[in-house]
């Protein structure tokens, strides 16, 4: 067979397969244009004025729409109803962040930066609770603060810069 065939072949395979992959992996996302593959709806998108873009998408598709930027999918709100709904109304199902795949590598799934879901509520509450008990609000707190910062500088005068 000649090798130009299955080169053709071979992307005409890869673009049917991307273009599947696509369909499969949208569930339960909202409708929005059809992405091309590879490059989602990044054309259909004005980049010098995206809210008018987005704007003319929410006329077809209405305040709640899905595009494409890339293979990974985006969920666009457009309007104050529909922020309030998803954020106020909705509150808890959209609490929370997107993954940092590079971040999680490097913290090993710990840290407070990059935190999200049940282990972020966990580390906020124990946060929060050490502050109160520390005097988190009170006057009292800044005293505190300044007398272990005495100590501290009462330590480093013993070392003689050592």
């Amino acid at each position: 067979m000649d090798p130009l065939v299955i080169l053709v072949l071979c992307l005409s395979c890869w673009l049917l397969l991307s273009l599947w992959k696509q369909n499969i992996g949208k569930g339960k996302l909202p409708s929005g244009p059809h992405p091309l593959p590879f490059i989602g709806n990044i054309l259909q998108v004005d980049v010098k004025n995206i809210g008018k873009s987005l704007y003319n998408l929410s006329k077809t598709y209405g305040p709640v729409f899905t595009l494409y930027f890339g293979m990974k999918p985006a969920v666009v709100l457009h309007g104050y109803k529909a922020v309030k709904e998803a954020l106020i109304d909705l509150g808890e199902e959209f609490s929370a962040r997107g993954s940092f795949p590079l971040a999680e590598r490097i913290n090993k799934g710990h840290g407070i930066l990059f935190a999200n879901g049940k282990r972020w509520k966990e580390m906020r509450r124990f946060c929060l609770m050490t502050l109160r008990n520390l005097g988190m609000g009170k006057s009292d707190l800044e005293s505190r603060v300044q007398e272990e910062a005495y100590y501290l500088m009462e330590e480093l005068r013993k070392t003689n810069g050592g």
